[in-house]
């Protein structure tokens, strides 16, 4: 079988300064985990400003004459683990792409995943932090 094209292997190890397009660097293996905050989980900077209170609420004795009972832990998991394919700095640059390129895409794709578990992205002061959404 003949080949129908030209080799460029040789070229591209003598210039490590060209640039391959978006749509085919090489994909990075990195890997977030966001984490849903927990309702018994207090932050440092917060605590000061923060009481803590029992989970479990002591039920007047009439309610328990009734057959109420106190649930002794909550109910909401633990954390929600959400793998996304892009730095939350990546999905704000790709979302000011061009619709043409694939980046736009792949931000728009982890916007989607984070507005299903509820969160979104805001750039302060430089910096993109993760805001709760609750519409």
């Amino acid at each position: 079988m003949t080949n129908n094209f030209t080799a460029i292997d040789d070229l591209l190890k003598k210039n490590k300064n060209v640039s391959l397009p978006k749509e085919a660097e090489p994909i990075t293996s990195e890997k977030f985990e966001i984490e849903e905050p927990v309702e018994d989980k207090v932050e440092e900077e917060v605590r000061p400003f923060v009481s803590s209170r029992a989970e479990t609420i002591e039920l007047p004795p009439d309610l328990k004459a009734l057959g109420l009972q106190a649930v002794p832990h909550s109910k909401f998991p633990k954390y929600k683990n959400i793998k996304l394919p892009l730095s939350d700095e990546k999905i704000v640059v790709g979302k000011k792409a061009p619709i043409t390129s694939s980046i736009r895409w792949l931000a728009e794709f982890a916007l989607f995943i984070l507005a299903q578990a509820h969160l979104g992205l805001k750039v302060v002061h430089g910096r993109v932090i993760r805001v709760l959404k609750l519409d």
